[in-house]
């Protein structure tokens, strides 16, 4: 049997078959897949454009506590403290497997800056001024994980005297 597509003319067989292998998986391995693809939405936030997705109820909820500790030299070292999540950069841009894993998106004064794979990040330098650091959480798809409505992040303010 031929198992050959033409992307433009089959698409959505190829989607078809992928919603299906997912529920099969989803199925033996329970892990939830279709619960995450069904609660995904485009979200705009001040992080920007990212697909969010709700935690259920019943799964455990992340957190994040950013600390912001100043460089004995130059700038500042950010501090993650995770709990219900694991930093796992291995799988960045692949599907959503799992409530619990992924990376984090660093915003400064609202823009994105970078993705953090690790608990601590080296902020080297800021101009004069009061800014809004904040990290978010996000699958490894970059989906942006939510509670309540709410962004599962933490922000903290850092002030450079002129």
């Amino acid at each position: 049997m031929n198992w050959q597509f033409n992307l433009r003319k089959d698409k959505n067989v190829v989607l078809g078959f992928s919603l299906l292998l997912g529920m099969v998986l989803s199925h033996f391995t329970g892990l939830g897949l279709l619960s995450v693809q069904a609660d995904e939405q485009q979200h705009h936030s001040s992080s920007g454009h990212h697909k969010t997705v709700t935690i259920p109820p019943g799964q455990p909820i992340p957190t994040v506590d950013l600390i912001v500790h100043p460089d004995a030299r130059q700038g500042w070292n950010l501090e993650l403290k995770l709990t219900n999540f694991k930093l796992t950069p291995e799988n960045v841009n692949q599907a959503m497997s799992s409530y619990q894993e992924g990376h984090a998106h660093l915003y400064i004064n609202g823009k994105k800056v970078t993705r953090i794979y690790g608990n601590w990040y080296y902020l080297p330098e800021l101009p004069p001024g009061r800014h809004e650091i904040r990290v978010g959480l996000t699958g490894n798809g970059h989906e942006m994980l939510m509670v309540h409505d709410q962004e599962i992040g933490d922000t903290e303010i850092i002030e450079v005297q002129k």
